[in-house]
């Protein structure tokens, strides 16, 4: 039986997740239908976009991601502290640029002077709204909803575009967060439709690789901020100049005339989060075969389902194995 929604989201636990969604049977998402000749290739643009646009809007930040033919992978990061600054005219902001929201809400950014009782509406609506924009589930949903609409209206059908809802691992360590965002980012690599990470299209890792070349990182992007100081800015633990040298490093390993190639010359990083050289290989090409559902080391796996009142799976023995 599959697990509930909300026994895969916990955010005491974790603000790192890895979301996936599938198109339905046959559906092209993108690329290239060989049965018709018909490309879709320009469908990659519409989810790279919402995404990206998305995440200016909700308190979700993108560490990583990858629009692939038939699916998607997303990493995404939950800033619960930074939604909680925000002031009700922001939520309320936020909340117009994706919906049309109440009249109460349309009055109030009119400038229309509210009577209590409505004034006393207004707060609790911005505050489910503010719940809303720090929900993954809200978040998956307008992009997967606003791709199949567009998508069902080129192809001049209707039903269903997406196999069924979104799929969602926790990253509850560092561990599992560094190892499914090179997992994502390989995945064109995998697929054997890109050649190195720069000429990946659509995908996070060719943002940060462009950017880098300019001394610079992505501002739609979850920035790496290296190692964690006093003071410091929200973002990624790690240098991103180690991150993009494993990512390359690991894309080469993983061809078959490769195997082994890069032993001598990993990065620090490996050594760092504590992963041996066959068991990052294995993390970073099956993570999903392997993987079901929450990742992290034993510990903080066991601290997971005790959270959801989840019994413990055998997840935390192939964790176990794997992270230590």
């Amino acid at each position: 039986m599959a697990t509930a929604r909300k026994q895969q989201i916990s955010l005491i636990d974790t603000c790192y997740y890895h979301c996936i969604s599938r198109c339905v049977r046959r559906a092209f998402l993108c690329g290239e239908d060989k049965v018709t000749g018909q490309s879709y290739e320009h469908r990659r643009g519409w989810v790279e976009d919402k995404l990206l646009a998305l995440s200016q809007t909700f308190a979700i930040d993108v560490c990583a991601y990858a629009v692939m033919s038939n699916h998607t992978h997303i990493v995404l990061y939950v800033d619960v502290e930074q939604a909680k600054i925000w002031s009700l005219h922001e939520v309320i902001t936020r909340w117009h640029q994706l919906f049309k929201g109440t009249l109460i809400t349309q009055q109030y950014l009119r400038g229309d002077k509210l009577i209590k009782p409505l004034q006393q509406i207004l707060e609790e609506t911005a505050e489910v709204y503010r719940a809303r924009l720090t929900d993954i589930s809200w978040f998956m949903r307008i992009i997967n909803e606003s791709i199949a609409v567009q998508a069902n209206k080129e192809d001049k059908c209707t039903g269903r575009f997406w196999e069924g809802r979104f799929k969602s691992q926790a990253l509850l360590d560092e561990a599992a967060i560094i190892a499914c965002m090179a997992y994502v980012d390989l995945n064109p690599i995998r697929a054997n439709i890109a050649i190195s990470p720069e000429t990946s299209n659509h995908t996070s890792i060719q943002q940060r690789i462009s950017a880098a070349k300019k001394a610079k990182q992505p501002k739609v992007l979850f920035p790496f901020i290296g190692n964690p100081r006093k003071n410091a800015p929200k973002g990624l633990t790690f240098e991103l100049n180690d991150y993009i040298e494993l990512v390359d490093l690991t894309g080469r390993c993983i061809r078959e005339d490769k195997r082994g190639y890069i032993d001598n010359n990993l990065p620090n990083i490996l050594t760092r989060l504590n992963i041996s050289t066959e068991n990052w290989l294995i993390l970073t090409t099956q993570f999903r075969k392997v993987f079901h559902g929450a990742v992290g080391n034993p510990e903080a796996l066991t601290e997971f389902c005790q959270h959801q009142h989840l019994k413990k799976r055998a997840a935390v023995s192939v964790c176990q194995k794997l992270f230590a």
